[in-house]
């Protein structure tokens, strides 16, 4: 049996830990290494930037780590593989040169290009009715042009907006040989892309069980070892922080995912068929992957300039909490004398508990958030008439800032154009622009009805306890909606889940969402449902009010909700 080829990732976002590119290098033998920069958000802060300054709009610590990790990275014999690009990959190309030159590194840098439709807005009929033309227009482009770089000899390639998973499938097909339609293996590789994109959180960061695994040092990035036929091992450096196994692995699967038919434009992906094994300590094999060829259609995230934002937050302390707090909201409607923001939002924030011992005890959180299109109605007007009440208002009366001015928001919205329409180009290290023609198969997805369920109460008695007792949770977001997945730990555990966890009990155990549509998927071999919450997030991160923004924490406002729990399964 061949070589795997052994893939890592050093970032999960725009801000990750900068450290982690020289870490993963100098930690072990790596064929690629792989790293995400790019979210709906961070499109959205490259696209304001690029309005400053147009030869900007690449993240600009990648090229500041490539500075301190190049010459290792060429020593090592390590390819480097990173969306990093943004708005601007040609740019970011052209300044890894330089620097490369610079300090006398001998390396091929390439490029992907093509996912940028901004110009062609119009054209593709991408503007907004309300917004108007989007200030970025991304489609989410595949693997291929990634692999063409590859077969050119690149030692780095540099993309804007891929899909996550892409920057592991592009390497694995190029190395592998793959052909367009191997659908099985390319749909193995995105499996292992989704588990490695959001780096430590596949080794044990953000997890639901974190007290079995916590250490002090860092968590570990992690490692895909991928096999021929797109299955993978999933694992980390020697000694490093963190753990792999197949629960903290389960909880990156499920993170920001839909349907068991994850829709990729390279692939269409059957969650629903992944298998997960433990494999020896902090290792964890993923296989049965199966694949189907992508819909006709590829995704575009569109973000539009959609106002103007800003917030405040009240420290209400010691008896009558409910009466302060409206007794603040009423004091600062009253205050709004040149105009009432077009959204105000008021979200009250935990509560004292009885004969508080300590003043954070006694204490509660009103946060207040307003948008508006005019950045007046939301500035100095606002969080003025804020303080201004200092002295006013209901007793104990505190901020826990000064007033602001506020910023601007951006509106996500995702679009969808025909696999056609986008010009995917690779540009090697030679300057050759090769055109990646589209999907040579297609198929529209399929809308899976939900199995029956084949799980059941255990007889006997039952007892009160957090659902986290028995059930770990990740959630995140997808531009407005929030994903929430919920696994359980053994099977008799996911006998007794799958059955209880319907999308009335979750509108139940968290009536925030009773507003909304919730749809629920399966996933039997994860042990896992998936429940979408659409609209949760309103207008996406930027423009949401919500106090958790992004839906983060609502897989743990879920598992410590009071469920009846059999004492069989606990």
């Amino acid at each position: 049996m061949s070589q795997p080829l052994r893939v890592g990732n050093a970032s999960g976002f725009y801000g990750d830990r900068f450290s982690a590119v020289r870490e993963m290098l100098e930690g072990g033998p790596l064929d690629v290494l792989t790293g995400d920069y790019l979210a709906e958000l961070t499109m959205l802060i490259l696209g304001r930037g690029k309005m400053k300054d147009p030869d900007a709009g690449y993240a600009a610590t990648f090229l500041r780590q490539m500075e301190e990790s190049l010459g290792l990275a060429a020593e090592r014999g390590t390819t480097i593989v990173a969306n990093a690009g943004g708005l601007n990959p040609r740019g970011l190309a052209a300044q890894l040169r330089e620097l490369a030159a610079r300090l006398g590194i001998d390396v091929r840098i390439a490029h992907v290009e093509g996912d940028d439709l901004l110009l062609r807005a119009e054209e593709l009929g991408l503007a907004d009715a309300r917004h108007g033309r989007p200030l970025t227009a991304n489609a989410y482009l595949g693997a291929w042009g990634i692999a063409e770089c590859l077969r050119a000899g690149a030692d780095v390639v540099v993309t804007g907006r891929v899909t996550d998973a892409s920057l592991v499938v592009g390497p694995a097909a190029a190395h592998f040989g793959w052909a367009r339609d191997d659908w099985d293996a390319l749909a193995g590789a995105t499996v292992a892309g989704h588990v490695l994109e959001c780096g430590a959180q596949a080794t044990g960061g953000n997890y639901a069980f974190f007290q079995e695994i916590y250490n002090v040092k860092a968590a570990g990035f992690p490692i895909a070892e991928i096999h021929p036929d797109g299955s993978s091992v999933i694992t980390k450096h020697d000694g490093t922080g963190g753990a792999v196994t197949v629960e903290t692995v389960t909880a990156q699967l499920l993170y920001e995912i839909g349907a068991p038919a994850y829709a990729g434009p390279d692939v269409t992906t059957r969650f629903d068929t992944i298998h997960p094994a433990q494999d020896g300590p902090d290792r964890v094999r993923i296989s049965g992957v199966r694949g189907l060829p992508p819909p006709p259609t590829t995704k575009v995230c569109l973000n539009h300039l959609g106002g103007h934002r800003n917030e405040m937050t009240f420290v209400l302390t010691g008896l009558d909490i409910e009466a302060k707090a409206e007794l603040v909201k009423a004091q600062l409607e009253a205050a709004f004398t040149k105009g009432r923001p077009s959204r105000v939002e008021w979200t009250l924030i935990g509560a004292p508990g009885p004969d508080p011992a300590t003043q954070g005890e006694a204490t509660a959180l009103l946060r207040c958030a307003v948008l508006d299109p005019d950045p007046e109605k939301v500035g100095r007007a606002f969080s003025g008439a804020v303080v201004e009440l200092a002295l006013a208002g209901y007793p104990g009366f505190t901020m826990t800032s000064p007033p602001g001015k506020g910023g601007p928001y951006g509106v996500y919205t995702p679009a969808y154009v025909p696999n056609e329409a986008v010009e995917h180009v690779a540009v090697t290290h030679e300057g050759e622009r090769i055109a990646i023609p589209a999907a040579p198969h297609v198929r529209d997805l399929e809308v899976s009805a939900e199995a029956p369920s084949a799980g059941g109460v255990p007889p006997g008695a039952a007892v009160r306890a957090p659902l986290g007792r028995v059930a770990g949770a990740r959630s995140g977001d997808k531009g407005g909606d929030a994903n929430i997945g919920v696994w359980a730990r053994t099977d008799a555990q996911w006998r007794w889940l799958e059955p209880f966890l319907t999308t009335e009990r979750l509108r139940e155990l968290l009536p925030e969402t009773r507003e909304h549509t919730v749809r629920r998927h399966v996933l039997p071999n994860l042990r896992a449902v998936n429940f979408v919450v659409e609209g949760l997030l309103q207008e996406g991160v930027s423009a949401s009010t919500r106090f958790d923004p992004q839906g983060k924490a609502l897989g743990e406002w879920l598992r410590s909700r009071l469920v009846d729990i059999p004492e069989a399964v606990l």
